[in-house]
């Protein structure tokens, strides 16, 4: 089974982890033979966190509980308190996940983070669009690999602006390898345009038993 770890911290930014937590949670559009998935958020402390919607989460763990490993993921949503040191402990654990060839998803604020402890500083990555994170980050020496996208994914991590968690959440689901790629496309399409052509095109990607 795979486990998606969720960092949550004040300010978190409610919709940017909407559309992965409702597919992941309902398993509506798995493939037949999908990976068992669960998400648990964590965050510094059990301590419960407010949204920048207002919404209060209480963490299922703390940092040290969670498992660095190849086949897990783990997500880092934007926020206004990443400069809290407090979170440098789930910083480090990022720079674990990468260093063992697990996944690590990171939008909006969350990839300042990044940048701050040079995580972006040699690989392919996006954020807030070109500026941004020389704006935000003096340690940031990443400039010659950043691609202005709304998602990118590349070795492992997957970074995106505030205004893409569409796209973000697409290309963690394909990490996740649990839609077939034209369930994917088509459930893409759908929330990104709004056209019912591939509402329907989406149903027809799924089994017989599931329409």
């Amino acid at each position: 089974m795979k486990t998606i770890y969720l960092y949550v911290l004040d300010t978190l930014a409610d919709w940017e982890i909407g559309h992965l937590t409702s597919e992941v949670q309902s398993k509506r559009f798995f493939k037949k033979d999908a990976e068992k998935v669960a998400i648990k958020t964590v965050s510094h402390s059990k301590a419960p966190i407010h949204t920048m919607g207002g919404i209060t989460i209480v963490p299922d763990a703390i940092v040290s509980d969670i498992v660095a490993a190849k086949e897990n993921l783990l997500l880092l949503s934007g926020a206004d308190t990443w400069n809290d040191p407090r979170h440098d402990g789930i910083l480090d654990k990022a720079k674990e996940f990468l260093s063992l060839g697990g996944t690590v998803g990171a939008i909006c604020g969350a990839t300042a983070a990044l940048a701050n402890k040079g995580m972006l500083d040699s690989t392919p990555h996006t954020s807030n669009g070109p500026g941004f994170l020389e704006m935000v980050s003096s340690e940031y020496k990443g400039q010659e690999f950043y691609v202005d996208r709304s998602s990118v994914s590349a070795n492992n991590l997957i970074t995106a602006g505030s205004t893409n968690s569409l796209s973000w959440t697409k290309d963690i689901i394909e990490s996740l390898d649990v839609f077939q790629p034209d369930t994917l496309e088509a459930w893409y399409k759908y929330f990104d345009t709004g056209d019912a052509n591939h509402f329907y095109e989406l149903m027809n990607t799924l089994p017989a038993a599931m329409n």
